[in-house]
């Protein structure tokens, strides 16, 4: 019985610590699960706050781009010189003619002195040069100018032989590499040869688009890729994307960057790289069944007339929406200057400009500085938010031919416009974005191309008998992401986009099964050594702080938006209207509730002293940048917009705007905003900002400028 009775007490031993361990073993699971869920919670905000802000610039680009083009329609040119200038603002050298480019870009002129270290290269190309190119690349070497400009007048005679959508095939290949965007992203085209191989007869290879801009070396993945294309051109093929365009790369640096690399000869080299940027295929097409382009489709795209577009007309596919003006005139010029309009018949009869307001006062003189100040800076202010109310119309309003897209147009001696419809069907499949809801609508997001649905993506298949569909243009956290039910692919080849650790990149390979294999990857090593907390922490912090940016930005607004909750001007107001006000403010569409806690330190019964949140954020730029709050506010939520209209300004892109360009640069303004200001009055401007006196604006001078303006209005 003793005996009997032991075991017993045994094995109640034995089930009871077997109940406790899986109880524990449920409690860890449990506690995983929630762990892992709140590190996914944030990951998640972190993305959508870098995408939201990501969009807002873009759409910010196009309004400004809007803006121009509106008041170029407006301005009457008094003279040749100044119908000259206007032509110019937005023209780069694909305006030029064939003979007129090739003497500008002149390679054979410039000399390759002794004491260069450099590549060499020698037409026609050969692997061994490629190798030598990347080799030198990899050492920080710089390819010559005329070596530079030698390779882009060659990619431009193979391009210009080239249909709108390239026809790739399986059976010449073993296999057809796809890569997405790299964005100047060096190291991730090295990782890409060294995973995958170097293009060659058996490794083809298709990139498409967005080669270029926010990385720091996207002149020489350009250079890389061109010479692959002129070694193997029917195993490399090149898709245009969004920012293979000459107004997105004044915003977003491969203009800067050719400017820096290249200060003698940078002018002619981003001519050239703007007039190939126009030749580049719009498509490519995979055995016939895989589609691959840039951003998307919309229920209107037809490859029918994407083949058949003059591809070249679309320098940049930015441009606006102008309503009917049945009271208005507006002249034309094609790109060499010659008027198009009724003005050839009608004499020396000048088309009106448009009044947006009552015909303001006679300017203060530019002696009272305070006062010219305050009266320039309101009268802008009023004039270029009514600009912007006109430019930024409804969706539903008819679109006409612009002038910008007329002036876009490469040859004088043909018609200078274009059907909308072609400019709509490159403007879709360049910047449009798929979405899990049904139908096609405007991609207000970003301000161009649409958002389709998974019923567009079907119709559009079995229209043309296609088995899915391969695009880019969006970051994804894996480097590629399936949708509308596995028939639509994204792919995205620059890894650590928004911050290292923030998103892998990948690259997708095709057999003659078209059955797509990935492979995904870090170009940063110190990617490797963090671990998913730290890595999520690291990125989640890059995040909010760009967040805190945009919203001291807004800081005036904020405030006018609480004020609106806050009644009795108690200073407080809950943490529901605070989203509320945010979100109206900025329109980001995020989760505000969800990111109070990192934005929002401590709150009192549910309330938030906003004054004091606002002089918190305040505190955190004014220990990076020693400026009065309120000018580094406006600063903030200008720098980017002013950076790119200097760069407008500066047409030869030298760095310094001359007095010559400012001088017609304003006029184009006064013109349009009815301020009498007389040449002299012009000219003691100009003379003001020049703040150093050597005759030129610098970008510091120009923001000193609009920093004084506001000092002084204050």
């Amino acid at each position: 019985m003793g005996s009997g009775s032991s075991v017993n007490v045994n094995y109640k031993y034995s089930l009871q610590k077997s109940e406790n361990a899986f109880k524990a073993a449920v409690l860890i699971q449990q506690w995983y699960r929630r762990y892992v869920a709140r590190l996914e919670m944030r990951r998640r905000c972190t993305w959508r706050i870098f995408q939201s802000i990501e969009y807002a610039c873009e759409q910010d680009q196009i309004k400004l781009h809007n803006f121009f083009s509106y008041l170029m329609e407006q301005f009457t040119p008094s003279s040749s010189k100044e119908r000259d200038f206007i032509s110019r603002m937005f023209i780069t050298g694909e305006s030029y003619k064939e003979a007129e480019l090739e003497k500008y870009c002149d390679y054979e002129s410039i000399e390759v002195p002794d004491s260069y270290t450099g590549p060499h290269l020698s037409f026609p190309l050969l692997p061994d040069h490629a190798t030598a190119l990347l080799e030198a690349f990899k050492q920080k070497q710089q390819l010559h100018a005329r070596y530079v400009l030698n390779l882009l007048h060659e990619t431009r005679k193979h391009l210009k032989q080239l249909p709108n959508i390239s026809h790739v095939s399986t059976c010449y290949s073993e296999e057809v590499t796809v890569c997405g965007d790299l964005h100047g992203q060096l190291d991730d085209l090295f990782l890409i040869f060294y995973k995958n191989g170097l293009p060659s007869p058996s490794k083809s290879y298709v990139f498409n688009g967005d080669f270029v801009d926010r990385g720091k070396q996207s002149l020489e993945i350009l250079l890389i890729l061109f010479t692959f294309l002129l070694i193997y051109p029917k195993e490399v093929h090149l898709n245009r994307g969004n920012h293979e365009d000459h107004m997105v790369n004044l915003r977003y640096g491969f203009t800067k960057e050719v400017m820096q690399k290249y200060k003698v000869h940078g002018k002619k080299i981003l001519r050239m790289f703007h007039n190939v940027f126009c030749w580049l295929p719009l498509a490519t097409l995979i055995d016939q069944k895989v589609l691959i382009l840039h951003g998307g489709i919309s229920d209107t795209t037809d490859l029918d007339m994407l083949e058949k577009i003059q591809r070249d007309k679309f320098i940049s596919v930015l441009r606006m929406k102008k309503r009917k003006e049945s009271n208005r005139k507006v002249e034309m010029w094609n790109v060499n200057g010659e008027s198009k309009s009724e003005a050839d018949a009608a004499g020396n009869e000048a088309a009106p400009r448009l009044s947006l307001q009552p015909q303001p006062a006679q300017a203060p003189s530019t002696a009272n500085r305070l006062e010219f100040s305050k009266w320039l800076r309101q009268t802008v202010q009023e004039q270029i938010d009514t600009c912007r109310r006109l430019v930024d119309i409804s969706e539903s309003e008819p679109e006409e031919l612009t002038y910008s897209s007329m002036v876009s147009l490469k040859y004088g001696d043909e018609p200078c416009w274009t059907h909308q419809e072609e400019w709509q069907q490159i403007l879709n499949i360049l910047w449009s974005d798929p979405m899990p809801q049904e139908g096609c609508r405007a991609n207000k997001v970003r301000g161009g191309g649409c958002y389709f649905g998974p019923d567009v993506t079907e119709k559009f298949l079995e229209k043309y008998n296609l088995q899915f569909l391969i695009r880019s243009h969006e970051c994804k956290q894996e480097g590629y992401e399936f949708c509308h039910r596995r028939k639509v692919l994204t792919i995205f080849s620059a890894s650590n986009y928004y911050e290292i650790g923030s998103n892998r990149g990948a690259y997708v390979k095709l057999g003659p099964d078209l059955v797509p294999h990935f492979v995904q990857y870090q170009a940063n090593k110190a990617a490797h050594t963090l671990t998913m907390t730290q890595r999520i922490s690291r990125v989640e912090e890059s995040a909010f702080r760009a967040l805190r940016e945009k919203l001291f930005a807004h800081t005036s607004a904020l405030i006018s938006a609480f004020k609106a909750y806050d009644e009795d001007n108690t200073g407080r107001i809950t943490l529901s209207n605070w989203a509320t006000a945010l979100e109206s403010v900025l329109r980001l569409g995020l989760p505000w509730r969800m990111l109070r806690p990192q934005l929002v330190r401590s709150t009192e019964d549910g309330m938030l002293e906003y004054k004091s949140w606002l002089d918190d954020l305040a505190m955190e730029q004014r220990s990076q940048e020693h400026i009065q709050s309120s000018l580094l506010e406006v600063i903030y939520r200008n720098r980017s917009n002013l950076e790119t209209i200097f760069r407008i300004i500066d047409r030869d892109h030298s760095g310094l705007i001359s007095f010559e360009e400012f001088q017609q640069t304003w006029k184009l303004f006064s013109s349009h905003m009815n301020i009498e200001l007389t040449d002299d009055g012009i000219n003691d401007l100009v003379r003001s900002i020049d703040f150093n006196k050597d005759g030129n604006i610098d970008f510091n001078e120009f923001l000193e400028a609009f920093r004084l303006v506001r000092q002084c209005q204050a």
